[in-house]
């Protein structure tokens, strides 16, 4: 697969490390587990946005756009990267967020990355849970443009075709990475939610035919809605590479047990596994992506998913900086 014809900026710290966790391998009695960090992308902080900016503000550049639009919920890791990279690159941007979980917690409406999306300049709108947030972002943008302005929309998650082409070069990335140590990869897990990492992921690794299984632990939906949802984005983005068709239904697999009361709500699994992490590892992850999906991770190693033998790699999404708006879930 070639992504070279397709526009990108580069501003991504690539290739991300590839780090052992022997602490909690140790701890867990196996398997091998290794982190892929994408938390160190180094964009405002890091996370796995990073990789899909690069080719959505390329695009968004070769279309001339003067304004960025893009919407998530209020805690969004997606919104505070797309808030950092048009401000490095003059951009005005237009942000909606959704108040998906009804918490009132003023640190959880002013600080993490909402504090962030203001001091990188970002112009912010909040809409009520439920709001149909692509319309939402449609009448900016035609608010904009009847204005002389030039308006690009950017989906939540980064989630589109060419958002994905950061997956699908996570994937190969990942696969050199491992054959350069000559490291066999038998499991590649993830949180999964707007769905254009995992769609990436698994054009990636099924283009290189690498036989790397993708499970995505889902953070707000359940199994069967997931799979269709990461399916349909997975076929989308093979079109877009002109590999129709490179995509199996059977090599999208999610786990919808890890998401608990909803999206964005704590669960006592991603309590543990940041605390875990933390403690074991010195390495943060986030209370909403990869706060869950480790969970879902040291889970299925309890119950014996995985063998003693094997070795797994968890695709840390990065999201930090939302612990500061879940003080109070760390410290009560």
């Amino acid at each position: 697969m070639n992504i070279s014809r397709f526009p990108r900026l580069h501003f991504a710290h690539l290739p991300t490390p590839l780090e052992p966790l022997e602490n909690l391998s140790k701890l867990l009695g196996g398997p091998k587990l290794f982190i892929k960090r994408d938390d160190c992308t180094g964009l405002a902080t890091g996370g796995n946005k990073t990789r899909k900016l690069e080719f959505l503000m390329g695009e968004a550049q070769q279309k001339k756009a003067d304004t960025i639009i893009s919407q998530g919920a209020t805690q969004s890791n997606h919104v505070r990267q797309t808030a950092a990279i048009s401000s490095k690159l003059g951009l005005r941007c237009e942000i909606l967020l959704e108040h998906r979980t009804g918490s009132e917690d003023p640190d959880y409406l002013e600080n993490g990355n909402v504090l962030l999306d203001k001091l990188f300049g970002a112009n912010i709108r909040s809409v009520p849970a439920g709001t149909d947030m692509d319309a939402a972002m449609q009448e900016v943008a035609d608010e904009i443009n009847q204005n002389g302005g030039k308006a690009y929309i950017i989906p939540g998650g980064g989630s589109s075709p060419t958002g994905a082409l950061g997956y699908v070069n996570c994937a190969m990335e990942l696969v050199g990475q491992a054959n350069d140590r000559s490291l066999r990869i038998d499991h590649l897990i993830t949180a999964t939610g707007s769905a254009g990492t995992q769609s990436g992921l698994v054009v990636g690794l099924e283009g290189t035919r690498s036989g790397i299984p993708v499970l995505g632990i889902c953070v707000n939906a359940d199994k069967a809605a997931q799979e269709e949802k990461v399916f349909a984005l997975a076929e989308k983005t093979a079109d877009y590479l002109n590999v129709p068709g490179s995509v199996k239904r059977e090599s999208v697999v999610a786990n919808g047990d890890y998401v608990g009361l909803g999206y964005g709500l704590p669960t006592d699994g991603m309590i543990e596994a940041v605390q875990l992490l933390a403690e074991q590892e010195g390495i943060l992850l986030d209370p909403v992506y990869s706060g869950k999906g480790m969970a879902g991770l040291i889970d299925l190693i309890r119950k014996g998913e995985f063998r003693k033998d094997e070795n797994v790699v968890f695709l840390h999404t990065g999201g930090s900086a939302g612990l500061f708006a879940y003080r109070k879930t760390f410290t009560a």
